[in-house]
């Protein structure tokens, strides 16, 4: 969606569970606050599998990939675009479900027919284990002058995951917020790019704060947004749906079992209410601003959902609104694909494709960590030359045409909250 246009509130047989493994693993300075919940035996079913040399990397939960979306049921059809914009047929089956990209398509780095149930997505990052700052091509923030005039700065924000204190740093030293927590920056605008819950230790309050700047800085003549991102996805599909099954090629699935092994916090879940839930799921996917397209993911699966960045948004609204579970799987299976800019063949031209459909020049996003993304991050053992620390601000890669936001704060990276446009 355009800036400006965009309004935000505050087989056969029985089915078989499979084992799986995070994404990342919990900082172990870090441990899960919460009890037992129904489904954490599928944490302790687990397995231990390293990433083979050769090993695809795709998304955060190898177990639930499958050849293709998960079973949809028959409720209300959504309004079905009459192209693609490709010159193929629209991507939307009868009811809405996505249904694959036209011809020509650049897919991720991997397939998700190649994953196993227990293969681990990417290694593990142990707090304080990894070595100091290297060569890298992070850009180092300098501020912009505002205008006097207009529209004033531009910030976004990367992954959160519930770090509040740190959040508040930032905001604070960029003068977006004052020492009471509150608005401060008169006309600014300020985008979170998604993942407020999850591993750190109070998203709650994340979003709290958040919603409430949204309200201040409306007043002050500015806004505070933010985009959806999978980990919004897991919560509400951990809420709503619980331990309901969910089958997919993979075996069966729950969005409590994922919930609890990618860093559900118990003390989250008891204090979410509705206004949390409504607001979430209110979120737009995507947005274009100032010639930068805003995404949470690094992935080209916003194609599937439309032409344009309302169609995306509409349609991800409508999917989400429906209350089914197996619909919510499938958004939360896309969003969690990561790395399709990485490579130096591949990447530009999907950030291309991209930026082809909704506009812009340069796409900003979060959800993989700079330390990944720069395959930096040493070995499991702890060895290695760079690591999360040595973060210092965005990372922007596929030849100058994306810029990475998730600093890795959960693994003793940086938080970044950032000026567009960047003075590279």
């Amino acid at each position: 969606m355009v800036e400006g246009s965009m309004t935000q509130g505050a087989g056969q047989g029985p089915a078989v569970r499979t084992d799986t493994e995070r994404d990342f693993r919990l900082p172990v300075a870090e441990p899960a606050s919460h009890t037992a919940l129904p489904g954490s035996a599928a944490i302790a079913a687990a397995g231990s599998a390293g990433l083979g040399a050769d090993a695809p990397v795709y998304g955060e939960y190898p177990a639930y990939y499958d050849a293709g979306p998960a079973p949809v049921p028959a409720p209300v059809p959504l309004p079905v675009p009459a192209q693609h914009g490709y010159g193929h047929e629209a991507p939307y089956g009868a009811h809405g479900e996505p249904v694959g990209r036209p011809m020509g398509h650049v897919s991720e780095e991997s397939d998700p027919e190649e994953y196993t149930p227990t293969q681990r997505d990417l290694p593990i990052i142990g707090r304080g284990a990894l070595g100091g700052p290297g060569d890298t091509v992070q850009i180092q923030y300098v501020p912009q002058e505002t205008p006097g005039e207009g529209p004033g700065p531009l910030y976004v924000v990367g992954d959160v995951h519930g770090y509040i204190d740190e959040l508040v740093a930032e905001l604070q030293f960029q003068g977006l917020i004052d020492a009471d927590r509150n608005w401060s920056a008169g006309n600014a605008r300020l985008w979170f790019l998604g993942d407020f819950t999850d591993r750190g230790p109070d998203g709650i309050g994340v979003i709290d704060l958040v919603m409430r700047l949204s309200a201040e800085a409306a007043a002050a003549g500015g806004y505070c947004k933010a985009l959806m991102g999978n980990h919004e996805l897991l919560l509400i599909g951990a809420k709503r749906f619980g331990d309901t099954p969910i089958v997919s090629g993979a075996g069966t699935a729950t969005f409590q079992a994922a919930w609890l092994l990618n860093g559900g916090q118990r003390t989250d879940m008891d204090r979410l209410q509705d206004v949390h839930l409504q607001w979430m799921s209110r979120l737009d996917a995507a947005v274009l601003v100032e010639d930068h397209l805003l995404l949470h993911s690094d992935t080209t699966a916003y194609l599937d959902y439309g032409d344009s960045v309302e169609d995306v948004n509409d349609t991800i609204h409508e999917l989400l609104n429906r209350n089914d579970a197996d619909i919510t799987w499938d958004l939360f299976r896309k969003f969690t694909k990561r790395f399709a800019f990485r490579d130096e063949e591949t990447g530009p031209q999907a950030v291309r494709e991209l930026i082809g459909t909704y506009g812009g020049s340069r796409v900003v996003h979060g959800h993989s960590p700079i330390p990944y993304l720069l395959g930096e991050v040493g070995t499991e053992d702890g060895d290695g030359a760079h690591g999360p620390e040595a973060v210092v601000g965005p990372h922007v890669y596929a030849e100058g045409l994306a810029i990475a936001m998730d600093g890795g704060v959960t693994m003793a990276g940086k938080l970044l909250v950032v000026q567009l446009p960047l003075n590279d």
